[in-house]
């Protein structure tokens, strides 16, 4: 039984996240749907991460068995073809080793999360960006973002309902990059938090518009303690950007 590991973009907008839920229809589940239609039997898809509702990617992954040995091109452009309308697409299916997993095998996850900070609402990325209608001081929020870097309790800004066992994480990346009138923050790690990357950039917000002095970053994180942490941001404004193995 060949293993594929599929490369997807979606937009998040119109699913309750990655994963297969009662309340909606999740990216997974499309998936499903589409690879039953192309092979006329039941496929389990599983992902790298399981991104929220309303959240993007560039470069999710994740992996499928299928009873016959399909050539690749045929895997990807007869899963895109079947998904008709849905805004999801593999951009990318390989063979891969019986003991793949896009979850359990991933060595770094890539997180981009951007903003517009215009006077002027969007309109073409409405639900692609967070909108701040001020200024954000971006040399600022960079200079905050480096007290988060490194091996650390993120205890500050993890979810209510995070199923991980410990919240200790190690943060190799969390850039705060300007281009023009756009925010672009990258983060990278092995694994995050439920909402950790969110909680975070909600953080830097307030470093950005003045609310909280650069040190108080630093403070939050030592506290350990979530009511110290800065608003959630949107999830409109978060992409998976790629899955390192």
């Amino acid at each position: 039984m060949p293993r594929y590991k599929l490369t997807i973009e979606y937009d998040g907008t119109p699913f309750v996240g990655w994963q297969r839920q009662a309340n909606g229809r999740g990216v997974q589940q499309a998936l499903e749907e589409a690879a039953a239609r192309f092979t006329g039997e039941p496929v389990v898809v599983k992902g790298a991460g399981r991104t929220d509702v309303g959240v993007h990617a560039l470069g999710q992954v994740a992996h499928l068995d299928l009873t016959r040995d399909w050539p690749t091109d045929t895997v990807r452009d007869a899963l895109n073809a079947h998904l008709g309308d849905d805004p999801i697409v593999v951009l990318e299916a390989a063979i891969v080793d019986d003991a793949f997993d896009a979850r359990f095998s991933a060595t770094a996850r890539h997180y981009l999360y951007r903003l517009t900070d215009r006077r002027a609402r969007p309109a073409l990325e409405r639900d692609r960006v967070w909108w701040v209608s001020s200024r954000l001081d971006d040399g600022a929020m960079a200079e905050a973002a480096t007290a988060l870097i490194g091996r650390h309790d993120f205890t500050t800004f993890r979810a209510a309902q995070c199923q991980a066992k410990s919240p200790v994480r190690t943060l190799d990346r969390l850039d705060v990059v300007r281009d023009g009138d756009r925010i672009v923050v990258r983060a990278s790690a092995r694994s995050f938090l439920h909402s950790q990357v969110r909680s975070m950039v909600g953080t830097l917000k307030k470093v950005g518009d003045g609310s909280w002095p650069i040190e108080s970053v630093a403070e939050v994180l030592a506290a350990r303690d979530r009511r110290r942490a800065g608003p959630v941001a949107p999830a409109h404004g978060l992409y998976l950007a790629a899955v390192d193995y």
